[in-house]
């Protein structure tokens, strides 16, 4: 019998477990070694001078906040994403500004940011829905053009580019999650990358209750000598990466480019499969980037029918994501977005991961076939 087919899935295999083994052996499971090495083949991946591992992206997305200084200003973003990344800007003290999207992506549409723009806007969120890019040379002319700062939150598009470049490494700071069902993942974690040595430093600092050095570079020094003393120059958080996180980020990292090849193909199977099915609309994908296919989204006219028939044949899918504007936590920054609160009741993801058996491609493909040749049938 047919097994359920899971939405997500991690590609984890012999050499993941593999690489747990020498920090368990080591006794360093903390932030070390294998952070560093993370740190470094990261950065040289993206193509930015300055790769900071972190416990998650909301971690990045929370410390390229506070770095932006967006406290008691206004920082212009999406609400078709996950909440933390608007909560992020709630929690530096800044005012989130929402913004409409393209109804093609459900990217942030740049015409809009361009309104929206005011005396008191200090930064730029961007995210890259679903893994496809923002139209970054209009946002980057944008945000250089009236002083803000650019963050990208590349947290569904890790091996995505824009222009041949690695997204992450456009605007000032990019922000990654390795989440558990991310393209590279280490079970949960996030990384924040850099061109600027200032922002870096502080950022070093900061993950770390602002101490300093770091706990390996204290005791790892040569010396054992007064290996307590250290500067706290500013009050920070716990928000570093450890050992064994990276140990997996390292595998993760080295096969990312075969991963997001093989969801490369399964998402051109549905797509060929799923054109012109009736009551079925494809997202689309514009030529000036390659999106890193994190999720498989498609409009459906029928979608919460579309997804209870999926479920009764043991096929998962979800809505991605819930306008948070539409949040009652949001409710003070709530502005009318007809795009948005049009699309997001047709959105639907449907099981998207490089090791989908195409068993299961063809499953997914027939359900959504049939629901559309039976004109919405009972579940």
């Amino acid at each position: 019998m047919a097994g359920r087919i899971q939405l997500f899935k991690p590609w984890f295999g012999e050499a993941e477990h593999e690489a747990l083994r020498q920090p368990l052996e080591t006794g360093w499971v903390g932030p070390g070694p294998k952070v560093k090495e993370f740190e470094q083949r990261f950065a040289r991946y993206v193509g930015v001078k300055h790769a900071i591992a972190l416990n998650s992206a909301t971690s990045a997305l929370h410390l390229a906040m506070v770095v932006s200084e967006v406290k008691d200003r206004e920082v212009l973003t999406t609400p078709m994403t996950f909440v933390s990344t608007n909560h992020t800007i709630l929690h530096a003290g800044g005012r989130p500004v929402f913004c409409d999207v393209e109804p093609g992506t459900l990217n942030i549409d740049p015409a809009e940011v361009e309104r929206r723009i005011t005396p008191r806007t200090r930064a730029l969120m961007v995210v890259h829905y679903a893994g496809h890019p923002c139209a970054m040379d209009e946002l980057m002319a944008m945000a250089r053009r009236h002083g803000l700062a650019l963050i990208e939150d590349a947290a569904q598009a890790c091996g995505g580019t824009y222009g041949g470049r690695q997204l992450g490494s456009i605007g000032d700071i990019g922000c990654f999650s390795f989440e558990s069902k991310k393209n590279l993942s280490t079970g949960d974690g996030g990384m924040f990358t850099t061109n600027n040595d200032a922002v870096a430093e502080r950022v070093r600092k900061l993950r770390w209750m602002g101490i300093s050095r770091s706990t390996w570079d204290r005791f790892n020094n040569g010396s054992q000598a007064r290996a307590w003393e250290y500067e706290v120059e500013e009050v920070g958080f716990k928000y570093g990466m450890n050992d064994l996180a990276a140990a997996l980020g390292l595998v993760q990292l080295e096969k990312l480019e075969r991963a997001n090849a093989m969801r490369r193909q399964v998402v051109a199977r549905y797509r060929e499969a799923l054109a012109g099915v009736r009551g079925i609309e494809l997202l689309d994908q514009h030529p000036y980037g390659q999106s890193a296919h994190y999720a498989m989204v498609i409009k459906a006219e029928q979608r919460d029918a579309l997804c209870d028939f999926l479920a009764a044949r043991d096929i998962e899918s979800a809505v991605h994501f819930y306008p948070n504007h539409l949040l009652p936590i949001y409710q003070p920054y709530a502005v009318s977005l007809p795009v948005v609160e049009a699309q997001w009741q047709r959105i639907l993801t449907i099981p998207l991961y490089p090791h989908l058996a195409a068993e299961a491609q063809e499953r997914v493909i027939a359900g959504i076939r049939d629901f559309a040749a039976a004109g919405s049938p009972p579940v």
